[in-house]
């Protein structure tokens, strides 16, 4: 995603959704109730309706290597070295609370709070070691289907789920194993209604045009949604820990 305007004056970032593809960070999708799986929608073919929603798994850095992706962030020369040792640019999550920090709607104090609470998680604090929190497999029962027999188990995935305030915004933390390592990784999820987005015409009840977005608004009173998310992304794994410590950090400076 990327912000397509950024007006100081009101206060108000306005963010790039794109509506007729499933990326890798966003995706359309339909449900009846927050906590039920959701479905992707094909939005050239299927109209958008009051059940659809955007899955949006926010980030809060950019690779700097990266020119691609480099160019979608306003804050291509604030860097700092993550924990992974790479060199990245603030993005997203990070990028948005730099805006709202400077225009001093974001009070210092309140990141120098996050700052206190992130630098005292320690071991189990974490998601990714919470106990609780473990990938949970069923023993393995002989089962046939269609004259072929397997050995049938299932595989539940943890998921944390924070809605913001009455309404159907929130946040999903699902856990999952790692795709190139040992070891499992919490992954962070924005969903809201695409109710919540602005067009030039109304979504519900037609279908995406060719490379269509839509406007998401973050404005000074729901910049605290995003200031929130950036202190669970701290709380996710040590690694993330320290990137967002680091990130606080420089924002603050």
């Amino acid at each position: 995603m990327w912000i397509e305007n950024c007006n100081e004056a009101a206060k108000e970032l306005s963010i790039a959704i794109p509506l007729t593809k499933g990326t890798e960070k966003t995706r359309i999708k339909k449900r009846s109730f927050f906590n039920e799986y959701g479905f992707p929608v094909a939005t050239k073919s299927e109209a958008f309706s009051q059940s659809c929603y955007v899955e949006w798994q926010i980030g809060y850095d950019v690779v700097t290597a990266e020119p691609e992706k480099l160019k979608k962030t306003t804050l291509k020369k604030i860097t700092f070295t993550g924990a992974n040792t790479k060199e990245k640019a603030l993005y997203e999550l990070s990028e948005y609370v730099y805006y709202f920090y400077k225009w001093q709607v974001i009070p210092k104090q309140d990141l120098l709070n996050i700052l206190l609470f992130l630098k005292n998680l320690k071991g189990t604090d974490f998601v990714d070691k919470n106990p609780e929190l473990s990938i949970e497999r069923t023993h393995p029962v002989p089962k046939s289907i269609n004259s072929i027999d397997y050995q049938w188990t299932q595989v539940k995935y943890p998921v944390l789920i924070h809605k913001f305030g009455k309404y159907e915004i929130l946040t999903e933390i699902i856990i999952k194993e790692k795709q190139y390592a040992i070891g499992v990784q919490p992954m962070l999820y924005f969903c809201f209604p695409v109710t919540e987005l602005k067009s030039k015409k109304q979504l519900v009840g037609r279908t995406a045009e060719a490379k269509e977005t839509a406007s998401f608004i973050i404005d000074a009173k729901t910049i605290s949604i995003f200031v929130l998310m950036l202190k669970m992304f701290g709380t996710l794994s040590e690694n993330h820990n320290k990137d967002i410590i680091t990130i606080v950090e420089k924002i603050i400076a």
